[in-house]
């Protein structure tokens, strides 16, 4: 029988098993949603059955010339009658909208978007008397019961589908139809073969039991968590226990956040270790890149969709889970995955008004899907908690160290400097004592300047550059030897649990989730609620003996200019090196009133514009249409997109020698997060998370990316033809 494919090289997918693969991810989802099964399952089979089309096929194995669109999901439509005419709108709904939004299409190919160019009807149709019996084959070898029609009743299809999608894109809301099948269809691309060993592990509420564990070192362990409220506020020191207490809290799935991208690589490693034994199967992923940036015809759109649907915890960013506010691509399946989970927003120290609106509408919009909501914070400022705590209502368990517990966290005295060079005797003095020292800075470039420094200063002396951009497979061998530990856990004896002199040198990735202790800090001036998360990481082990003992912190003065001071704002910087202490011991029980006087009001931008969940319960968005509009990247400047080397890209794209479950994390390991601007200006490739090609001498790994040598004009013209 001839051959009919789903998807190219490298792994040329049978359409068949392609559509058995999203099917049993389709049932699953619905079973857990409590969507119906079965035209779920009739979803999947329909969605892709239009790639059976001859101009598909061609596409597949040679070069195209045509210059019209083929989009195989309206092919698919033609197949429509197959199935039960009740179940027709949500059949229209799974199928029109799994790719693109039906009208206002980044690209422009959206169903009723090619209205206004070439004759689309006679195109998706085709040779229908030679390439449907194809179609109808797999349909009857999926156990499909079906007799072939004509070209007449396929065009009806199309057209009763077109018909309702006009209707139903006059409509506000969203269609979870739509959300599912994009879920389903994510899903088993990314995992092909091992769909439904993957789906074994589905929706698995995780045993976390481990969390129990109880020391009077750590105030929080020993609090009781079994209150009936629902949702949670937790405010406490840096190394009280929080990350503990906020999992004792929950009681399903659990999505997890952390404020940045290089932090949750590693919370997800310490995470998977304290569960592996309770857990030996859990399904904890950690998701990279705050989104997906797809260009197409000059135009943007933003994406959240991830391989990930069902995880029992998921580690990510709160941006990552902002894309549902302002409608981005997948954004329907992400609210199905979020409903009624566990969610912990752990260390909300957010920088300015446009980060702090967007936590607020997140915490609106999860609290109407009925998930729990677990803050966890040492730096709130009360505007902000005051707010949050209006939103969440009666039913919150506010949870608060007594200003004894504080007293047992005073670990620092903290010095004031004008510039880094005043610290050199300071660290030759530490060097000289074998001690640890940590030097912070605000930004990569100047982060790679320091260390290129010191390293020159102290030959032999054990240095680390971290931050966030290197490659993750990079990033994950300089954070296993920072932290200083062996894949057991045991002591490696370098750096975190070494005895002798080091230095690390790294950005504000070090303020969360990063379990280290070192002896001396000197770091650029941050606002005070970042600088107190990098506090964190001077004389952090505790034990009866280290209670009361002091180290010493050396913050360097704010620029002189708003440039220089990026990616801060220059008036909170002075303000928050105004607050802090000089030659004196940086006590807890007064943080909160340094907080509040940097933050003493904030300047919530009207994040109630953008997004498409209003406060009064509404929805603006149309429904089976997402946003094209790349509104995180306008927002803020976050690492959203990944890069990866010239010389990486055969591997990335064809990686023949790495099994298919491990595919998704070996092509990880090679890409490098990156703000979307820097690379703007290079076409992505369309394979794993799209990431953007750059030449091989933008990078080391030993510095890491070099944003100021990605040049079009530097690319290594032989590589080119990949």
């Amino acid at each position: 029988m001839k051959q009919i494919f789903a998807k190219s090289a490298p792994e040329w997918t049978p359409l068949k098993d392609h559509l058995l693969h999203v099917a049993s991810a389709a049932r699953a989802f619905a079973r857990y949603l409590g969507m119906d099964e079965l035209l779920a399952y009739h979803g999947a089979i329909l969605h892709d059955i239009g790639k059976a089309h001859l101009r598909f096929q061609k596409r597949l194995k040679e070069k195209d010339t045509n210059n019209s669109v083929l989009r195989h999901e309206i092919s698919s439509l033609l197949f429509l009658s197959v199935f039960p005419e009740k179940e027709h709108p949500a059949l229209i709904e799974m199928v029109a909208g799994h790719h693109k939004s039906v009208r206002y299409d980044a690209g422009d190919k959206g169903l009723l978007d090619l209205e206004n160019g070439y004759d689309y009807e006679d195109f998706h149709v085709g040779k229908w008397e030679e390439w449907s019996p194809d179609a109808f084959n797999v349909l009857e070898e999926l156990g499909i019961n079906c007799k072939p029609f004509d070209e007449e009743i396929a065009r009806n299809n199309l057209a009763l589908a077109i018909d309702y999608c006009k209707r139903k894109t006059k409509e506000k809301g969203y269609s979870e139809w739509r959300g599912l099948l994009m879920g389903a269809d994510h899903f088993a691309s990314a995992l092909i073969d091992d769909t439904d060993h993957y789906l074994k592990k589905a929706f698995i509420k995780p045993d976390l039991s481990f969390f129990n564990r109880t020391d009077e070192l750590y105030p929080l362990s020993r609090k009781d968590t079994s209150s009936s409220k629902k949702h949670t506020i937790v405010v406490a020191c840096t190394g009280a226990g929080k990350t503990d207490f906020l999992f004792k809290r929950t009681h399903g799935r659990v999505f997890y956040t952390l404020p940045f991208q290089a932090s949750i690589n590693a919370m997800y490693k310490r995470v998977h270790k304290d569960l592996r034994e309770t857990n030996p199967d859990l399904d904890i992923r950690v998701l990279h890149a705050s989104s997906s940036i797809v260009k197409r015809s000059g135009a943007e759109e933003e994406a959240v969709l991830q391989p990930l649907f069902g995880s029992s915890i998921k580690i990510l960013t709160p941006h990552q889970l902002a894309a549902i506010a302002f409608g981005m691509k997948g954004y329907e399946a992400l609210i199905l995955d979020l409903r009624g989970c566990d969610i912990i927003l752990d260390e909300i120290h957010t920088y300015n008004g446009i980060s702090q609106a967007i936590v607020l509408k997140l915490v609106e919009i999860l609290k109407s899907i009925d998930c729990s909501i677990h803050i966890g914070t040492a730096t709130m400022p009360s505007a902000l908690y005051q707010k949050i705590a209006a939103l969440l209502g009666d039913d919150v368990l506010e949870v608060k160290l007594s200003n004894e517990e504080m007293d047992q966290f005073d670990r620092h005295v903290i010095h004031k400097l004008q510039t880094l060079d005043e610290a050199n005797p300071l660290i030759n003095k530490a060097i000289d004592n074998k001690e640890k020292v940590l030097v912070v800075c605000n930004r990569v470039a100047k982060a790679q300047e320091a260390y290129q420094l010191l390293k020159m200063q102290y030959p032999d002396v054990d240095i680390l550059l971290l931050h966030s951009r290197f490659k993750r497979g990079d990033r994950n061998k300089k954070e296993k030897e920072l932290i200083g530990l062996d894949d057991d856990g045991n002591s490696a004896g370098r750096f975190n649990t070494g005895n002798d002199a080091c230095i690390v040198v790294s950005t504000q990735i070090v303020e969360v989730s990063l379990d280290i202790s070192f002896d001396l800090m000197i770091t650029e001036c941050a606002p005070i609620d970042a600088l107190v998360q990098r506090f964190g990481r001077i004389n952090r082990k505790r034990s009866k003996n280290t209670i009361d003992v002091l180290k010493a912190i050396y913050v360097i003065a704010p620029p002189e200019n708003d440039k220089d001071a990026k990616p801060y704002d220059l008036e909170i910087l002075k303000r928050s090196f105004e607050v802090l202490p000089n030659g004196e011991v940086l006590k807890e029980r007064s943080l909160q009133e340094k907080i509040d006087r940097v933050f003493p009001s904030i300047d919530f931008l009207n994040i109630e514009e953008l997004s498409i969940f209003k406060s009064n319960g509404l929805i603006s968005i149309k429904k089976l249409i997402h946003s094209r509009d790349p509104i995180l990247m306008k927002l803020l400047e976050i690492d959203s997109v990944t890069c990866i080397v010239e010389s990486d890209l055969s591997e990335y794209l064809h990686s023949q020698n790495v099994k298919k479950e491990a595919l998704y994390e070996h092509r990880l390991e090679m890409e490098i997060p990156i703000y979307y601007n820097y690379v703007r200006h290079i076409k992505p490739i369309e394979k794993g998370n799209r990431p953007f090609p750059i030449p091989d001498h933008a990078y080391d790994p030993e510095y890491g990316l070099m944003v100021t040598k990605i040049k079009e004009n530097q690319f290594n013209p032989d590589l080119q033809m990949l």
